[in-house]
């Protein structure tokens, strides 16, 4: 369905702001869907990307405070989110032998298990194809790209 008729506003003031109106509202259209395949897991979409992220340093360690720095949402609390992953097993932390301040966090073989589930879930949706075809798809994902910076 076009914006116009999402959000009932038959004119904007030039096509980057009809742009932008749109990238918002899809975000949060993906947003909402992505809550919605997550919620049977128990997990939030933050605590999604922290896993996706321990996955893809695996078997390794990483810092709190690196997680923060590569998370999709940068205003989360990271601490609180991992305290949660830890009560679920899905994580690991441990006291840095190199710094006691900080600590080193690894995904759990359960963590990776529920990563392998959420996948196939996402896999049968077809809410996350987004209408698009793989070329469709880089030429938008370039276009954001651009369009930061």
């Amino acid at each position: 369905m076009r914006i116009e008729d999402e959000i009932k506003q038959p004119v904007f003031k030039d096509p980057h702001q009809k742009a932008l109106i749109n990238l918002i509202y899809t975000s949060n259209w993906i947003q909402a869907r992505h809550q919605d395949l997550l919620k049977p897991f128990g997990i939030t979409i933050q605590q999604f990307n922290i896993l996706r992220i321990l996955k893809g340093q695996h078997p390794k360690s990483i810092s709190g405070a690196e997680i923060k720095s590569r998370m999709l949402d940068r205003n989360s609390d990271v601490s609180r989110l991992l305290d949660r992953l830890i009560a679920k097993n899905f994580i690991t932390r441990q006291t840095c032998p190199n710094d006691k301040r900080a600590s080193d966090v690894c995904i759990s073989e359960a963590g990776l298990a529920l990563l392998l589930t959420i996948d196939k879930a996402f896999l049968s949706s077809k809410v996350f194809l987004l209408n698009l075809s793989a070329d469709e798809a880089s030429a938008l994902s370039d276009m954001l790209d651009r369009a930061r910076g």
